[in-house]
């Protein structure tokens, strides 16, 4: 038996988690909006969607972008969009620790 749970933050609306917590981490990876959202399977449409309403409830901007060309272009994270994934990434570590010695207590 194993306990499974999602964490997500919100304020009257869901703001931010898991999701939007992968796609974000992918970005930063792969530097490429497009690249991570073919590695989590969803158009590229799909993931500027969550990332632009995500960018909207929270008041700032998680990612900036350069436009393709020559060069190419790319994504990268914020200072604050940064700061929001290690931030979850951190409380979602102590979550699960919290929760999994819980579950050891009460079900061996």
């Amino acid at each position: 038996m194993q306990v499974r749970y999602k964490i997500w933050l919100e304020e009257g609306e869901h703001i931010f988690g898991e999701g939007l917590f992968s796609l974000l981490r992918e970005i930063d990876r792969r530097g490429s909006i497009n690249q991570a959202a073919q590695e989590m399977h969803m158009s590229y449409r799909q993931a500027w969607g969550r990332i632009k309403k995500a960018e909207e409830r929270l008041g700032f901007r998680l990612l900036t972008t350069r436009i393709g060309g020559e060069a190419g272009g790319g994504a990268e994270l914020t200072r604050e969009g940064r700061r929001l994934v290690e931030n979850f990434h951190r409380f979602r570590e102590e979550v699960d620790r919290a929760i999994r010695e819980a579950f050891a207590r009460n079900f061996g």
